[in-house]
């Protein structure tokens, strides 16, 4: 048992090191001498403690007892957002009452809110400060547009020589509007409780014509520009505008426990979208949305030329993809390069691609995605698992010939690189397209695949599709690993089940390792 996370008022744990979302088997818990009940969990936490207090957690493994002994740190004080006039009836604009209270709040204090619904405009956060969701809480965002405020994408400095960036929209400084919880160059926050923000995107008109910039671009239902040592622990965010969790330029975030809910045929509402930031920690977070389950970004190419920031030092683990488009994704909003990615020990069922890089020609010379490492994943259901793609085809010159020519271009400064990928101790079953698909550029391969360890497995009734999203990329179903354009390819230990026809479809790809 290991300890993630304690606050004043929660604690988050590992229980079970060689779980995936699920541990192995349930433990019983008990907290000072009172039973908790069972844990089914990998990743759990605890709520309604007490500051500046001592605890026992004690783990039951049959007659097995694992024990951890922490201490909840000081809290100054409590600001009830009802004592600031927040009605919490689901009629009254609770926006200024909630907005007083965060900005009242003093360094060490918490915001406190109770049972209840919340209708708010966007909220601003502070730094230094402790917002606790009760239990029955729920913030109900505004529909109507006219009434949130707009984020300016791009602010030329006084002497013309610099910028100041706040909006963004798909990798570019773009005007947007604020979102539902909207973080500008704060630290030290947590956001902490098992309630719940929800966007009502289907209470009004965010997702007509989505694509379509209307005053300003969609807003998140969480948003962070220039911050460090943030917390997300226990909430559940569901039916925002557009993504959900959206931090940039950012550092130092851990998410615990979360929760993010959309309709499958929902438009763009990627769950979690890390875009140039670093040293990332995802814990024990479930995902059911309309596209991407996580998308590790790094901008377009103006943000990676002229800043080449990458999104580095990510670790993914214990997490539960249920649903979406991919379920963890690399790109394609990449020019600023990823590196240095671990995700592990993560549950997927009924994504249409399981583990996923996806770039294209155009994103820039600082476009690189290495060293990025799947290890100890279950899928059930995935249809294709292992997919890189390099020619992926969106924005409105996706299927040019610039993009998708699978002829040598010159090699410039709007040239891509996928270094090392590995995939580790990948158990898939009920599989449809094919085990993976591989595609780089003909100027600029792929550098390394390795997969080791793993098992694919077919549904006998599997249904054809296009594993990659490329111009002549076939349907295709019970397929094996299809790979083009590749310098490396090693396979150890790894079993194809239920492939018809041969098993590894390879052109103009370099060496082959098997054992």
């Amino acid at each position: 048992m290991k300890c993630l996370f304690v606050s004043a008022r929660s604690c988050a744990f590992l229980l079970d090191e060689a779980g995936d979302y699920y541990a192995q088997t349930p433990r019983r818990l008990v907290l000072n001498g009172e039973s908790l009940g069972e844990e089914e969990r990998a990743v759990f936490s605890l709520f309604d403690l007490w500051p500046d207090t001592d605890y026992t957690l004690e783990a039951w493994l049959g007659d097995e007892k694992e024990t951890l002994t922490f201490r909840t740190p000081k809290e100054f004080c409590t600001l009830n957002v009802k004592r600031f006039g927040a009605k919490g009836d689901g009629e009254n604009d609770d926006t200024a009452a909630l907005q007083a209270a965060i900005l009242s709040c003093p360094d060490g204090g918490r915001v406190l809110i109770p049972n209840g619904k919340y209708v708010t405009g966007p909220l601003f956060l502070k730094s230094h400060l402790t917002l606790e969701f009760k239990k029955g809480a729920q913030l109900l965002l505004k529909t109507d547009r006219a009434q949130f405020p707009i984020l300016p994408g791009m602010t030329r400095s006084t002497d013309e020589q610099d910028e100041y960036l706040l909006g963004s929209w798909e990798g570019n400084p773009l005007s947007s509007f604020a979102s539902a919880l909207t973080g500008i160059g704060v630290e030290d926050v947590r956001l902490i409780g098992e309630g719940i923000v929800d966007g009502r995107a289907q209470e009004g008109d965010w997702w007509v014509r989505p694509k379509e910039m209307r005053g300003a671009f969609r807003p998140r239902l969480f948003y962070l520009k220039d911050c460090r040592d943030i917390t997300v622990q226990g909430l559940t965010f569901r039916n925002s505008p557009a993504w959900n969790l959206h931090p940039t330029f950012s550092e130092n975030l851990t998410f615990l426990n979360v929760r993010v809910e959309a309709p499958a045929d929902s438009p763009n509402t990627d769950g979690f979208d890390p875009e140039s930031c670093r040293r990332i920690r995802m814990y024990g977070t479930v995902f059911s949305v309309g596209d991407d389950c996580i998308a590790i970004k790094a901008g377009k190419i103006y943000m990676g030329m002229k800043y080449h920031v990458p999104c580095e030092d990510i670790e993914i683990a214990y997490c539960c993809m249920l649903d979406g488009h991919g379920g963890v994704t690399v790109g394609s909003e990449m020019a600023g390069g990823v590196r240095n990615v671990r995700v592990h020990h993560c549950f997927m069922r009924g994504n249409d691609r399981g583990l996923r890089i996806k770039t294209r020609r155009g994103r820039g010379k600082y476009a690189v995605a290495d060293d990025i490492a799947f290890s100890d994943v279950r899928m059930e259901g995935v249809r294709a698992p292992l997919v890189v793609n390099a020619m992926y085809f969106c924005d409105p010159d996706g299927k040019t010939d610039f993009v998708q020519s699978r002829e040598k271009q010159p090699v410039d400064d709007t040239t891509p690189s996928i270094g090392s990928i590995r995939f580790e101790s990948v158990r898939a079953s009920g599989c449809e397209a094919c085990v993976g698909y591989i595609l780089g550029l003909p100027e600029r391969p792929v550098g390394q695949i390795l997969i080791r360890d793993s098992v694919f497995s077919f549904r006998p009734d599997a249904r054809p599709m296009p594993p990659a999203m490329a111009s002549g990329v076939e349907a295709c179903s019970r397929r094996g690993l299809i790979a083009r354009f590749v310098d490396s390819i090693t396979l150890k230990n790894t079993r194809f089940e239920g492939v018809e026809g041969k098993e590894l479809d390879l052109e103009d790809c370099g060496k082959l390792e098997q054992m």
